[in-house]
């Protein structure tokens, strides 16, 4: 069996000047994975994505995919691959059929197999009824599928993804990841960018990303073993205020407020409980319920962010 990774980055580093957009990313993806790169805005996503497809040449370490060196022979490896960036590459005044030609037009597709691969894109998409609509007029959902099947006209086996689900609405997120799974089943490896959490939940594997820099890899499962302790949900009145006298407990590694709940990382939930209504009794507070909870990504990220930022967690 060819144990070859799909994607493979060793050291990877992008500058800018004195700006480290992408530092030392070293990742590897198998064939046939859904891959989650997750971070906030200026985490280094985009950059990381336009190396590994060769859109930029890195400053430092090397990007193998499909066992191609990317950036010594990105003509061998662009044709193999798809690339839906994070900005529509979409020109506004040609209709959904229209682009899907001029896009197999410059991959050289016989003009068979070009109606054959539009006609099974259309349909894939659920975009036929709208083939004539200029993209200028389609709506959010409807042109990321039609940049989505742009990238797929010439069949590429892998696929990069840079954000793909950004202003879109909660509906047509959930038609774009139905759509990715199908892609998956037809064998695909895909490579998706997110700064949506719940989106990494449906990846195989994910990197978290931080200031360029790789902070964690694993399944969701073994990023949520990450976590430093046990997680307790507090629901009560004035989380802000519960939170800002929690953290100053030594039992308390970590208070974090989500929306009108406070998410508390303890050692011991069973030390920490007692400590924990008393100091919400000294500090004036209603006392609140608490329970624990399993970890979303969510938690984990923010609480390796704030471990990082006080260099208490190295990288992993």
């Amino acid at each position: 069996m060819d144990t070859t990774p799909a994607i493979a980055a060793a050291d990877l580093t992008k500058k800018f000047g004195a700006a480290t957009a992408v530092d030392g990313l070293t990742l590897s993806v198998a064939p046939g994975e859904i891959f989650g790169l997750v971070g906030p805005d200026g985490a280094g996503k985009t950059t990381a994505i336009r190396l590994l497809t060769g859109v930029m040449r890195p400053t430092a370490g090397t990007a193998r995919v499909l066992g191609v060196d990317v950036a010594r022979h990105p003509e061998v490896i662009r044709p193999r691959i798809g690339y839906v960036p994070q900005s529509s590459s979409l020109y506004a005044d040609l209709s959904v059929r229209e682009t899907l030609q001029f896009q197999a037009d410059l991959f050289g597709l016989p003009r068979a197999e070009r109606e054959r691969r539009m006609a099974e894109l259309l349909a894939f998409s659920r975009l036929e009824v709208f083939a004539t609509r200029l993209a200028k007029n389609l709506s959010g959902g409807m042109r990321q599928k039609l940049a989505l099947c742009a990238a797929l006209i010439h069949r590429p086996e892998i696929l990069f993804l840079d954000e793909p689900t950004i202003g879109v609405d909660p509906v047509s997120r959930r038609d774009f990841w139905l759509l990715i799974y199908q892609l998956l089943q037809q064998g695909l490896t895909l490579l998706v960018s997110t700064p949506y959490l719940d989106e990494a939940e449906r990846c195989h594997r994910v990197g978290l990303m931080d200031h360029g820099r790789l902070i964690a890899c694993n399944n969701p499962d073994g990023l949520r073993r990450l976590l430093p302790g046990t997680l307790l949900e507090m629901r009560g009145p004035a989380p802000e205020a519960a939170a800002l006298c929690l953290r100053r407990l030594p039992e308390v590694r970590d208070a974090q407020v989500f929306g009108d709940v406070v998410h508390l990382v303890v050692a011991d939930a069973e030390r920490a409980l007692p400590r924990v209504v008393a100091a919400l009794r000294a500090g004036g507070l209603p006392e609140a319920h608490l329970r624990p909870i399993l970890p979303s990504l969510e938690d984990v990220f923010v609480t390796l962010l704030r471990g990082q930022s006080r260099g208490t967690l190295s990288q992993r």
